[in-house]
This record gives structure tokens, sequence and C-alpha cells, in this order.
């Protein structure tokens, strides 16, 4: 089993930055290509970013294309997603996942995950 902790969101105005992590435990993560997605309330969980399992490939929403930049460290055991020009419209609980599949591909649909953490909240006010 894995667990995952995602940590670093909060309260930030328009235009400011966050740095989101996702540290893993119980199982070492470096096989598995991991993602971020966010849920607004009332609204379906949407991708955001996604990451293979080496790091070389990444894939981003278009909303957040330019503005935000998903990293892991497998050393680390450890994803991250640095937000910066955040909009109100960023605003959503975050969440880390991971995909068990051992795929080469890092997918952008949330079924396609099969590990979740809890989610951390990020409200940009404007």
């Amino acid at each position: 089993q894995v667990q995952l902790v995602e940590s670093g969101g909060g309260l930030v105005q328009a235009g400011g930055s966050l740095s989101l992590s996702c540290a893993a435990s119980g199982r070492t993560v470096s096989s598995y290509a991991m993602g971020w997605f966010r849920q607004a309330p009332g609204k379906e969980r949407d991708f955001v970013a996604s990451i293979s399992r080496s790091g070389a490939n990444t894939y981003y929403a278009d909303s957040v294309k330019g503005r935000f930049t998903i990293s892991r460290d497998n050393a680390e055991n450890a994803l991250y997603l640095q937000m910066n020009d955040l909009k109100p419209e960023d605003t959503a609980t975050y969440y880390c996942a991971a995909d068990s599949t051992l795929r080469a591909v890092a997918m952008t649909t949330p079924q396609a995950y099969d590990y979740w953490g809890r989610g951390t909240q990020v409200t940009v006010s404007s």
C-alpha cells in the first residue's frame, strides 16, 4: 500500500505563488507515474499535471500550462507542484495521485490512478 500526503496549500492573492508537496510512504513510488488533480466544490475532479516514472515526460492541462511545474524526487519518494501566477479559478482542493500499473506514460484521467492523497486546499483571492 502507498500512502500519499499533500502539503503546502493555503491562501494567496491572485498573481502569487504556492508550492505543493506530496510525500509518499509505505512503498517506493519511483516506478509509478504520478499526477496532480484538483476539485472545486460542486465540480468534477480535473487533471492538472502528470509526470512519468523517470520524470522525463510531463503533461499539463491547458489551463495551467506555462504557470505550473510538476517535478519529482524519486530518492525522496516525493512529488511537487510549483504554482505561479495563480488565478482565482485555480481555487480548489489539490490531490496527489499515483498510478501503480507501471505504465510508461503518465495518464491524464483520474481513473488511471489507484492511490490518492486526502488533498490540500488552495484558495486564490482576487
